[in-house]
């Protein structure tokens, strides 16, 4: 265990284990349809990764940045997109693949974002969700773990850009993000 992790939440066997169950849902879900993955970057990529091989419907991979946090443990809560989508998704199933909902603020601006670009439908997939910060109305159609309010590390989450290539998911020590 890396020494800034207070306590480790979620080993790789569990990540893999969440990540086969929640793309079982989504094959039986898009079964026959085509599918456009959105990885909402950068803390998504381990998780879409993961997930995208155990996809077994026609899909395509679309890539988003966004952030609403910086260097901070809370969200900003103004939303920063980077470059847009490139394929064109209109008529399109789009799934758009987050590793955590957290306040929803992010979450509620993309997907309305996805939706004015005309699709079939848009969904949210979520690794986990912590709701006892949620602000808005949202909320994940998959979902891979409900989690409490700690500040977790891992597997493609960060503090500050460090941390993202633990296999693990931990809680941060506190000391680490209230030195500031």
């Amino acid at each position: 265990m890396h020494k800034d992790i207070e306590k480790i939440l979620f080993s790789e066997e569990q990540l893999s284990e969440t990540v086969r169950s929640v793309a079982k849902q989504i094959n039986d879900d898009y079964a026959g349809k085509q599918l456009v993955l959105v990885c909402i970057l950068k803390g998504s990529i381990m998780f879409f990764s993961d997930l995208v091989r155990n996809i077994d419907c026609d899909c395509e991979l679309e890539f988003l940045s966004a952030s609403s946090y910086g260097s901070s443990t809370v969200s900003s809560g103004k939303v920063k997109l980077g470059e847009p989508v490139k394929s064109d998704i209109s008529g399109k199933h789009v799934l758009i693949v987050e590793d955590i909902l957290d306040t929803g603020r992010t979450l509620s601006y993309i997907k309305a974002h996805m939706e004015s670009l005309s699709p079939k439908s848009v969904r949210i997939c979520a690794l986990f969700d912590k709701p006892a910060r949620r602000c808005c109305d949202i909320s994940a159609d998959y979902k891979g773990v409900t989690i409490e309010d700690n500040f977790i590390v891992g597997y493609g989450l960060d503090y500050n850009e460090k941390f993202r290539n633990l296999p693990y998911v931990g809680i941060l020590k506190q000391e680490i993000y209230s030195k500031k």
